[in-house]
């Protein structure tokens, strides 16, 4: 088996007001059904630790977690290395329900953008509330940044994560590092 590799081989930018960098590879499983079934919410706080997240928020337990996609859409993250055994435990616990996971772990970049700026950074590129009392730690966004979809969290360390296609990871990745060019500064958030 060969091992797993990032859309951009761990590029990092950190000249500027926030540091992005490319987040080694993360398994990330779609969930679609009924995601009120006790099934669905039993299999995924069994594999990650965590409730099933109400809509616009996530959950992480260490590297483990899940997301508020759509109202019949969860994203399960894991750690590479267990996307095969996660995948065939949700098929069991699926069977015979009209519930699919399917693994879109090579289908996705992900982002982590930090330092006293990433709210500004962020807020540059998405038309989402990014003000401190507004977005707090565990909500998640679907939104569009730039020109592709994409979607955000904060971590409860006060990073931000921002998943998209593996397709445009070169664009978002340019897309944030713009933003955070140094001196670009807007100085709408209050700065920890």
């Amino acid at each position: 088996m060969s091992e797993p590799v990032t859309a951009l081989k761990n590029a990092r930018y950190d000249a500027g007001i926030a540091t992005i960098s490319e987040v080694a590879p993360l398994g990330m499983i779609t969930i679609r059904g009924d995601l009120d079934a006790p099934y669905v919410r039993k299999v995924t706080k069994k594999l990650t630790g965590v409730d099933r997240p109400e809509h616009g928020q996530c959950q992480f337990e260490g590297a483990a977690g899940v997301a508020w996609m759509s109202p019949d859409e969860l994203l399960l993250f894991c750690p590479h290395p267990q996307v095969p055994e996660v995948l065939a435990r949700l098929h069991a616990a699926f069977e015979d329900t009209h519930t699919t996971a399917v693994d879109v772990s090579g289908a996705r970049a992900v982002f982590r953008v930090e330092g006293p700026h990433a709210r500004e950074v962020l807020a540059k590129l998405a038309p989402v509330d990014l003000a401190p009392g507004q977005f707090t730690s565990g909500m998640f966004r679907r939104t569009r940044m730039g020109q592709v979809p994409a979607a955000l969290w904060l971590r409860e360390d006060g990073a931000f994560e921002v998943i998209c296609f593996r397709s445009v990871a070169q664009y978002m990745f340019d897309l944030l590092s713009v933003a955070a060019q140094p001196g670009s500064e807007v100085g709408h958030f209050q700065t920890v």
